[in-house]
């Protein structure tokens, strides 16, 4: 089996101190966290940015700022910056992350509209995803396709048909989210089985549903993301103290399988980045 890729998604854009206060904010603790992440065995940062207030932003300086600051920690770690933004963005913010000079390795793409419940609705029409994967083609940026439903891999499939999307493609599974496909073994499987045989898959899962989730994910092949973003919580009423001690009972938990935790070298050829 191939060796396991851990993506530390290590705040989102929604999550609070209030919530935990090991959330990062500044352009400091965000380096924090993520040497943490890459230190117990991540290869992959997946960033969203806030101002020091926690706002969450898309600001091309604070992402060129943060991107300085894990670099400088974490030379060889893939950053993946989001271009979902937060609810309410238009195309133009969410975007900003790929201009970065140089370009990422990897962004995310989301293929569908989303209702997270209450009045949020994440807009994400057949043009937004055309125009983002054309734009992520320019500069040499590997797509990681945000699936939270499985009408999201039929929108990517149908994409990369008409040829906006370059094979072998990866996907990331996000279960358990309001509005979007459970957090059950049935559904993982359902999402597996609908992607080509020569695709990669992350899974990630929201709460109480991340490590389960994750677990499968490690004996079926695929990759895991943990981090801040989806849970914050260790154990069961126990709050995670880092983004490090998440990965690092991933980590755990691939070794009691047998499976080996690859390396941001080793990540980069498995996912053909350039």
């Amino acid at each position: 089996m191939e060796k396991l890729i851990i993506t530390a998604a290590i705040c989102g854009a929604e999550v609070t101190k209030e919530q935990n206060a090991n959330i990062p904010y500044t352009i400091k603790e965000m380096g924090k966290e993520a040497e943490s992440a890459y230190n117990a065995g991540a290869s992959i940062i997946h960033l969203h940015v806030r101002e020091d207030d926690g706002t969450p932003t898309q600001s091309l300086e604070r992402f060129k700022a943060c991107f300085a600051e894990i670099h400088s920690r974490c030379p060889d770690v893939i950053i993946q910056p989001s271009t979902g933004g937060a609810v309410g963005m238009n195309d133009k913010e969410r975007l900003q992350p790929i201009y970065l000079n140089p370009a990422p390795e990897m962004a995310t793409l989301d293929c569908g509209t989303m209702n997270f419940g209450g009045n949020d609705i994440f807009i994400n029409t057949e043009s937004n995803i055309i125009n983002f994967a054309e734009e992520m083609n320019k500069r040499g940026i590997k797509p990681e396709l945000e699936c939270f439903d499985k009408g999201m891999i039929d929108m990517a499939l149908r994409i990369q048909k008409k040829g906006y999307l370059k094979k072998p493609m990866h996907f990331n599974f996000v279960l358990g989210v309001v509005g979007g496909i459970g957090a059950t073994p049935r559904d993982l499987n359902y999402l597996i089985e609908s992607i080509p045989k020569e695709s990669t898959y992350t899974v990630c899962a929201i709460g109480r549903y991340e490590f389960p989730m994750v677990f499968l994910s490690i004996v079926l092949g695929g990759h895991a993301r943990v981090g801040f973003e989806d849970n914050i919580y260790l154990s069961k009423g126990v709050l995670a103290k880092s983004n490090g001690d998440l990965v690092n009972k991933v980590v755990n938990m691939s070794h009691e399988f047998g499976r080996e935790i690859a390396s941001p070298k080793e990540a980069r050829k498995l996912l053909h980045i350039r």
